[in-house]
């Protein structure tokens, strides 16, 4: 194995450590008003993906104000007091580059990705709309009518999004993780054009964002142009960050939606931790030797040999702000009933909590994640996400480059005890879709 070398360089701190997954020299720096970057030199090609992360999304919105954030990211396409409507991806297009944006749970994100020798674009465009976003009353009653739009086709009219999204809402009663991202209908219909300009003044500052860079230049002549760029956007008051812890699950939680759909469908979900636990690397483990691929243990029972489902799957997330969910899920065969599928994933779980699992199966889950995400790490975009999100969530640089270790440290003994621990019926959210023909709805 060769040896190579990161080094990390903070105002107030200079690091230097041997790392056996990637070779690039990363330097990350927090600017005089807060804002951090992190720019992780790969000069294989002569491209560049340029990201900023803000530390903003459902999370933080309250009852009667979701979809704020969603819309916010809407909005910062709709012009400046310096590029007008459109402009903004048309200039990003001329260049031969693409740009796009994307709102979760913990944070709002903006990415190009463009040619080495086009990045200042990123550095203008970026930092323009980071202070001098108009939000035009016209175009903010336009682009709410599109996003209530968008509600309507990806999750109002589509009978399995409905479900999840009615089972995060029992599976967090306290905690704003039961908010669905793209807010609720009655919410986004009494927004206003205020509600997101003070949305946008109290996120988008400095201090609450990361700029993520990786790609082919030089990273102390690059950061010499960020700071001239940024550095001078005055920081604002640190957000507020603090939300309602969830309260522990005293019993099982259910929620049956009766829908026009084909199939009946079945999601269950547990209260899990998020990477703050060790425990967070056996999940991610559990989760692939139950749900990822043909060849797990879910599809082969339920698919393979009981044939009573049409396909199975499931999730696990330890890289969010506060503990989500470990989830499972399964749509069943024509004829077959939500009973039985429920029956089914409840006795593979508690299979692996009598019996654990097999060196076989703990060996293939972790070479199945590590390559996941070294293939991911080799695309520039895709390794700016990890760092964007760690950064963002609060786990880190180091997360990112220690991440497949820990998961290689996750023993048998690992698998079976967070099984135990985790997967309780107490702590259970079942969501039922019962398939109702159009006639017998009307």
């Amino acid at each position: 194995m060769r040896l190579r070398f990161f080094y990390l360089l903070t105002p107030l701190l200079i690091l230097s450590q041997t790392i056996s997954l990637y070779a690039a020299p990363i330097q990350k720096v927090v600017l005089d008003n807060g804002l951090k970057v992190v720019l992780w030199e790969e000069p294989k090609a002569p491209v560049v993906t340029f990201q900023i992360w803000y530390k903003v999304g459902s999370r933080n919105e309250v009852t009667g104000k979701t979809g704020l954030s969603h819309l916010m990211e809407h909005m910062m396409f709709k012009g400046t007091s310096n590029y007008g409507k459109g402009a903004f991806s048309r200039i990003v297009a001329k260049n031969g580059g693409t740009e796009n944006a994307f709102t979760g749970n913990d944070y709002t994100a903006y990415f190009e990705n463009l040619s080495s020798d086009r990045i200042a674009l990123s550095l203008e465009l970026e930092s323009d709309r980071m202070q001098n976003l108009l939000i035009d009353p016209e175009e903010f009653l336009l682009e709410r009518a599109v996003v209530m739009e968008e509600r309507r086709t990806r999750t109002d009219d589509d009978p399995y999004s409905s479900l999840i999204e009615n089972l995060y809402a029992i599976a967090f009663l306290v905690h704003p993780y039961h908010t669905p991202v793209i807010g609720w209908m009655s919410d986004l219909e009494n927004l206003t054009r205020e509600d997101v300009f003070q949305h946008y003044q109290k996120y988008y500052v400095p201090n609450n964002a990361t700029i993520v860079v990786v790609g082919d230049f030089k990273a102390d002549e690059l950061l010499q142009k960020i700071r001239l760029h940024f550095e001078t956007i005055p920081q604002g008051i640190d957000p507020p960050q603090r939300v309602s812890p969830e309260p522990e699950q005293l019993g099982m939680r259910r929620s049956i939606v009766k829908r026009e759909a084909q199939l009946p469908f079945v999601f269950i979900a547990y209260p899990a931790p998020n990477y703050k636990s060790a425990d967070s690397y056996a999940l991610t483990v559990l989760s692939n030797i139950l749900s990822n691929g043909k060849s797990t243990r879910l599809y082969r029972s339920l698919v393979y040999e009981q044939q009573i489902a049409l396909n199975t799957g499931g999730y696990y997330n330890g890289l969010t702000t506060d503990p989500e969910i470990f989830y499972l899920y399964a749509t069943a065969q024509k004829g077959k009933t939500t009973e039985a599928l429920e029956t089914a994933l409840d006795t593979e779980i508690k299979h692996i909590q009598k019996e654990g699992v097999t060196p076989r199966e703990l060996e293939k889950a972790q070479n199945q994640i590590e390559a996941e995400y070294l293939m991911a790490s080799d695309s520039n975009f895709y390794r700016g996400m990890q760092v964007g999100t760690a950064e963002t969530v609060g786990a880190g640089l180091q997360y990112v480059l220690t991440y497949t270790a820990e998961i290689r440290k996750v023993t048998l003994d690992d698998i079976q005890r967070v099984a135990k621990t985790y997967l309780i019926e107490d702590h259970k959210s079942v969501g039922i879709l019962i398939p109702e023909k159009k006639a017998e709805k009307e």
